[in-house]
Parts: structure tokens; sequence; C-alpha cells
């Protein structure tokens, strides 16, 4: 079981202030437990991507993070940047204040955006950040998601005031169906709640606790 939740793992290292050597033992971890991949900042996708050179571990960034307020045409710079300097794939921040005030068009763009600079070079991702959303509205927001031809649907960024839940990815699972991937993060912290969301849907998990999943450990991490 520990294998299979390492597999399924994105090793995350998104605070602001992290340096370039907790970036290296990021890389080393996940290279030594055999994460999914490394989630890091743009900044650091092309010194991760040299790291991890001729591994299976992925480099992954995110995209209009963490507030989802840029726009789509910066978005799909971000993503086509990213790509350029090695990510493989992109966790990317929707348009939240755009889905509140019922501008689905917008929202669906901005999604579309960033598939459309990926599409065949990198996975996509899309952050909807539950924790600011109804249940409507985090419905809607996997329902765009699909329409717009994303590869997965992801619960938080773990940098606002809720990370992921059980119900939560039950209720993306429902509503996106089987094809598409849920991630579940934020909170993450043992291979209890690991499991916890697995067992409810969730193919991939955003953890900066990794290592601690996968001994059994519990890590006090926000993310």
């Amino acid at each position: 079981m520990t294998m299979n939740i390492a597999s399924m793992i994105d090793h995350t290292l998104l605070k602001p202030e992290s340096t370039k050597d907790q970036v290296e033992v990021l890389c080393q971890e996940a290279k030594e437990f055999k994460f999914a991949s490394v989630c890091v900042n743009p900044t650091w996708v092309n010194y991760s991507s040299e790291l991890l050179k001729g591994t299976e571990v992925k480099v992954c960034t995110v995209i209009g993070f963490p507030l989802g307020a840029s726009t789509p045409e910066t978005k799909a710079f971000e993503t086509k940047d990213a790509i350029e300097k090695g990510a493989t794939e992109v966790d990317m921040v929707i348009n939240i204040g755009a889905l509140k005030s019922g501008d689905f068009d917008l929202v669906k763009r901005d999604i579309e955006a960033v598939v459309a600079a990926s599409k065949g070079k990198a996975l996509s991702k899309v952050i909807i950040e539950t924790c600011l959303l109804t249940d409507e509205e985090k419905v809607k927001a996997c329902e765009l998601s699909v329409e717009a031809g994303a590869d997965y649907v992801k619960t938080s960024t773990g940098f606002s005031t809720g990370g992921a839940t059980v119900e939560d990815i039950a209720l993306m699972r429902k509503t996106v169906g089987p094809d598409i991937g849920v991630k579940a993060s934020g909170g993450v912290r043992s291979a209890e709640d690991a499991q916890a969301m697995i067992d409810a849907g969730a193919t991939r998990l955003g953890a900066s606790s990794g290592v601690k999943i996968v001994q059994g450990l519990t890590s006090d991490s926000d993310y």
C-alpha cells in the first residue's frame, strides 16, 4: 500500500521562502520514495527538471497561483514558459471571483487557455479552491473543467482558508465521472488521510508531508 500511495503523491514545496537547498532535498526525496512528481513554484521548474533528469519523477508547477486572479492570456503564457523550462504537469487556479460572479464563460476560457497551452505536452490540473465555494459552485467548477478539456480537478492551493475534505473529493469525483483525475491537496498529513481521500475518489495527492505519509507518520504541515 505504501508504494502505491507514494506513486500518487505530488511532493510539494510552494512556500514563497523556499530555498534552492530545500528544492534539492525535495527532488532527492521524490527520487528516493518514487513520488509521482515534485510540485514547485515556476522559478524552480528548470532547476528541478535538471535534478530529476533520467528519472520517472515528473516536474509539476502552479499557474496563476495562489489567487487565480490573473487573465487567461497571462496563465497561458505562464504555462508555455513552464513547459519550455521542463514542467510536464501544471496546476492552474481558476478565476474564483468570476465563478462566484456567475461569469462562467470567463472561467471556461481561463481553463481552456491553460489546456490549449499544455495539450500534448503537460497534464493540466484545475484548482477550484473548494474552501471558498458552495457545493453548487464546486459542481459548476468541475463541470466547466471537464468541458474545457482538463485532465484533473484539484481541491485546493493550500494557501486559503482550508484544504481537501473527503466530502469534497466524493462530490468532485461524482461530478467529473471516472475518466478525469481528482487531486486532493491541503491537509493530507498521514497515511490514513491519504487512504481516506483515495477511497473517496482521489487519484492524486498534493502534500508537503509525503515522506511522513509513506513512513506511516503524521505531519503538522498545513499543506
